[in-house]
Formats: C-alpha cells, sequence, structure tokens
C-alpha cells in the first residue's frame, strides 16, 4: 500500500507553506502529495487560501517524483471543459504525475460567498455526472466531440495538444456513498477514493464496487482503490497527548481516524491494505510542523 499525504488548501495554505510542504513530501520519500480545493472553510474564520491549479503547476515544476492532484476539484467552481484542459497539460507538464481528482461540490458557504450555483443534491449529482461525461470524452477521444446535456454541450470540441497519456490523466472519484458514488465510479472513474471511513466499511464498499464493475463490464483492477483519512500522530506519548488534545483515541479510531505512536499506526494501516486499500492519503492538518511530518514517514515508510 502507498501512502500518501493530503492537506487542506483553505486553512492557512500559502507560497512558503506549500513549498515546503512539497519539498518535504517529495524528500522524505511520500508517493504523493494532494490537497483540497476550497476557497474557505465551512465556518469563520476566513484563512489563506492557494487557488488549487496554480500551487499544483508549481509543484510540476519543482519536483520530480511524488504523485499530486485535488482531493477534489468541484464541476460547480469550473467548467469540465476547463478542468479537462488544465489537467491534460498539467500532467504533460509533470512527466504523468497527475490524478485528476473530481467532485460535484459541497460546502454552502463558498458557494454562497463567491456567487457559485451549488444546486440541490439531485440536480448537482446530475451535474456532476455531466461534467464526468465531458470531461471523459474529451481527454479519451482524439476526434471532435459533439454532446448535449441540460448543463453542458460540446460541438465538434477536441482539445489541443492530445494528452501525451493516452485518455489523459487518471480521473479518481471520491465519495463513500453507495446510491450515487460508486456507480458513477463504476461508469467514469480509474480511482475510487473513500473518505473517512474505517476499515471494516471500506471492504464492504470496496465489494460492492467490484460488482458495479461487474455490471459495467469493467474488470475489477480497471479502477484503483484508495482512502483519505485523518491522523494523529507522536513520535512518543507525550507528543501524541498534544496532538490529541484531550479527544478520545477510541472514538477517533471508529471513525477511521489512525491514531497512536509508530507501532499503532502501522497497525492500523495493516488493516486498510488487507480491507483493499492500494493507497492512502493521510489528512495532514499541522502544515508548519515539517519534523512531525518527518517522524511520520520514518515511522510508516519502509
Amino acid at each position: 500500500m502507498d501512502i500518501a499525504i493530503m492537506i487542506e488548501g483553505q486553512d492557512g495554505l500559502n507560497w512558503p507553506r506549500w513549498q515546503r510542504i512539497a519539498r518535504a513530501a517529495e524528500e522524505l520519500g511520500f508517493a504523493g502529495l494532494y490537497r483540497s480545493d476550497h476557497f474557505t472553510n465551512a465556518g469563520p474564520p476566513d484563512l489563506d487560501s492557494l487557488e488549487l491549479w496554480l500551487s499544483l503547476t508549481w509543484l510540476a515544476s519543482h519536483t520530480t517524483r511524488i504523485e499530486f492532484g485535488p482531493l477534489v476539484t468541484p464541476f460547480s467552481f469550473r467548467h469540465p471543459a476547463f478542468t479537462a484542459r488544465i489537467a491534460a497539460q498539467l500532467d504533460d507538464l509533470s512527466g504523468g504525475r497527475l490524478t485528476l481528482g473530481v467532485g460535484a461540490g459541497w460546502q454552502e458557504r463558498e458557494h454562497t460567498a463567491f456567487g457559485f450555483d451549488l444546486l440541490d443534491v439531485a440536480a448537482r449529482m446530475e451535474r456532476f455526472q455531466e461534467g464526468l461525461e465531458v470531461m471523459s470524452r474529451l481527454l479519451r477521444s482524439d476526434a471532435p466531440v459533439s454532446w448535449q446535456g441540460r448543463y453542458y454541450r460540446l460541438h465538434e470540441a477536441v482539445l489541443l495538444p492530445r494528452p501525451q497519456r493516452p485518455g489523459g490523466p487518471p480521473i479518481l472519484i471520491g465519495g463513500n456513498g453507495p446510491r450515487r458514488t460508486l456507480p458513477l465510479a463504476a461508469a467514469y472513474a480509474d480511482e475510487w477514493n473513500a473518505v473517512l471511513i474505517p476499515a471494516s466499511h471500506f471492504s464492504q464498499l470496496n465489494a460492492t464496487l467490484d460488482g458495479l464493475l461487474a455490471e459495467q463490464g469493467r474488470p475489477a483492477n480497471a479502477v484503483r482503490r484508495s482512502l483519505m483519512t485523518g491522523i494523529f500522530f507522536g513520535h512518543d506519548q507525550a507528543a501524541l497527548d498534544a496532538r490529541l488534545q484531550g479527544r478520545d483515541p477510541a472514538s477517533l479510531r471508529q471513525r477511521g481516524i489512525l491514531v497512536g505512536a509508530a507501532s499503532a499506526v502501522q497497525e492500523q494501516l495493516a488493516a486498510l491494505a488487507q480491507a483493499g486499500v492500494q493507497r492512502v492519503m493521510l489528512q495532514w492538518l499541522a502544515l508548519d510542523d515539517l519534523a512531525g511530518l518527518e517522524a511520520l514517514a520514518k515511522a510508516v515508510l519502509v
């Protein structure tokens, strides 16, 4: 199982912090670095927030090894044709290291503040499916594409230059919903990313996805399985207690969050691998704690 880092881009991310974290992730040996795409958080205070694609372009130009991408970018912010065009060219710039994580959008506060239409859940998911159709057609078709939906339309559209990777960067769909999200992952995704669930729940959804892929006529190995989850790690008990700040470790673990020093975290990672997780993205919220990130790397990267 690969181990990557995920950060929240709206939690005070600025250029110095992003540059330090990206270099550290590369040098410490993590498989990848992923970030959210938000203007701000669901509640105040508002903090620094780097624009997603600008930050990833810097990363592509200043690293050579780590994979990266959004977890996830919503179609409510950008037309899917624009997202596909940016992603294909950024993937080329990086030498094929981008994973294109996309979503429907969910956070009401930022959509209201900046004037984006979030829509109700049913319409939002309909728009998301249309966006996936538009994006996948543009990335995967060398011929001009014409297509008509309720929210998007194409008329003899073609992305040039064509992506260097056939079909463009792999498409990641994130979420745990068995009724809407998993069927879309089975139809469109190259990677499914579950969010903040324990190993037992992941195993159940993983089996559900296998069945949905079979219905689509796709093999189970057509879609990589990953998980984004939180972590409270300390190199010793004192450091761990400082991280927890009174939170109950057992309750956190029940929610799928990793808690402990090296041996405990290793055991929890092994359980995720046994459940079918092929890559785990560990949510690192302490943007300035590079010493803690280095200690984590020494504990889990073997």
